[in-house]
């Protein structure tokens, strides 16, 4: 993993996943220098120098784009606020709830992001999926012909946002094989605990049903091609989602978390490799929780055991070995209960793909495409 940060895993992850979602190299090196020392005192101390630092770059993106917009050079400009949204959202996923600024950034991320993809022509969708007494949001992504297409749903994990994991490449390379992507921001994650509080729940079928039923109102999809995908956290979700409602087509991770509940203990005593800082507020926040031992008794019912061996359609699961916050066990014991899915398959990814960090983030591509390839693959064999 790129480690601009030494022995700072956390601000190398952020670092690492803006790449990973389109950032420029020269831009994102603009953004880290002023803050390497500061990385030195810990994850949390220097977070708030770090937002400043990449806040500041953000601005002179999107200010950057407004010049090309001015000069009537629409798909640069389009390029530059997708860029500029990009460090809006990583600056802001780093910060603690109760850091006002963050929420500032997080309206100009979605902003500059929806301004962005419109100059560029892309076809994305902001939709309401119906969610209990409330509702939550997503992105369709797709290619504007309105034919019916096989198309995955995309899961997030704990601390990632739909447009993060669309600008990561997934929408693109779903698209060239043929698959639309709805793209989440279930309960817990994005704009739902943002924008309308809805935390993050065990039983994830409860809003993972009614994706599929949204999508059943579209004309542009086969009802019987809808698949869901699920990354770090997603990773629990997804399999949940899939042994849970049937109708899902198959099922595919990029990182197995098959006891995260039981990771979460882990981390009482040793912390680990944590995706941000202040940890446990952040966490807490996720699942509606202000005590952390009522919050780890909760999390007891986090785990595929019991769960997988329902999965009755087929099942990837893709890991990294070095994978330093979810432990590669978890893998090989998601595939090994998995005895009812008619094709599992398990991928490990090593130091010959370059890819061996959570969920890829030291590449990007190698986990992405190849969740893509298979997916397309096994949509085509059900024809």
């Amino acid at each position: 993993m790129f480690e601009p940060f030494p022995g700072n895993y956390v601000w190398n992850l952020a670092t690492n996943l803006a790449l990973v979602c389109g950032g420029n190299h020269g831009e994102i090196d603009e953004a880290c220098r002023p803050v390497r020392d500061a990385a030195r005192s810990g994850a949390d101390a220097g977070s708030a120098a770090l937002f400043d630092s990449w806040i500041a770059v953000a601005d002179q993106v999107a200010r950057n784009a407004d010049t090309d917009l001015a000069e009537g050079y629409t798909l640069s400009a389009g390029t530059k606020y997708l860029r500029a949204s990009g460090y809006y959202l990583a600056a802001e996923r780093m910060q603690s709830r109760d850091y006002a600024p963050r929420w500032v950034a997080y309206d100009r991320g979605l902003a500059l992001y929806h301004k962005g993809a419109a100059l560029r022509g892309l076809h994305v969708e902001k939709v309401e999926i119906p969610y209990e007494a409330s509702a939550y949001t997503g992105l369709f992504v797709h290619d504007g012909s309105g034919t019916p297409r096989p198309t995955l749903v995309s899961v997030n994990g704990l601390d990632s946002m739909k447009e993060q994991v669309n600008m990561a490449g997934h929408g693109a390379a779903n698209l060239e094989r043929g698959m639309n992507t709805l793209f989440l921001d279930q309960p817990g994650t994005g704009e739902a605990i943002r924008k309308r509080g809805l935390p993050a729940v065990y039983d994830a079928e409860r809003w993972g049903s009614p994706a599929f039923d949204y999508l059943l109102t579209r004309s542009d999809v086969r009802r019987d091609r809808i698949g869901i995908f699920g990354l770090s956290f997603g990773g629990y979700h997804a399999p949940r989602i899939a042994a849970n409602d049937p109708r899902y087509a198959l099922c595919a991770v990029m990182g197995a978390n098959h006891v995260w509940g039981q990771r979460q203990r882990e981390r009482v005593s040793h912390e680990g490799e944590n995706p941000v800082p202040h940890y446990w507020d952040h966490v807490m926040w996720v699942f509606g929780f202000e005590d952390r031992d009522k919050f780890l008794a909760y999390a007891d019912q986090i785990t595929l055991d019991g769960q997988v061996d329902k999965i009755r359609v087929p099942f990837l699961i893709t890991h990294g070995e070095n994978d330093r916050q979810i432990p590669a066990f978890n893998a090989k014991r998601s595939y090994d209960q998995a005895v009812n899915s008619p094709n599992r398959h398990l991928r490990m990814f090593t130091t010959k793909d370059f890819e061996v960090e959570h969920c890829g983030a030291d590449n990007g591509t190698g986990m992405r495409d190849y969740i893509a390839d298979w997916c397309a693959q096994t949509f085509k064999a059900m024809d």
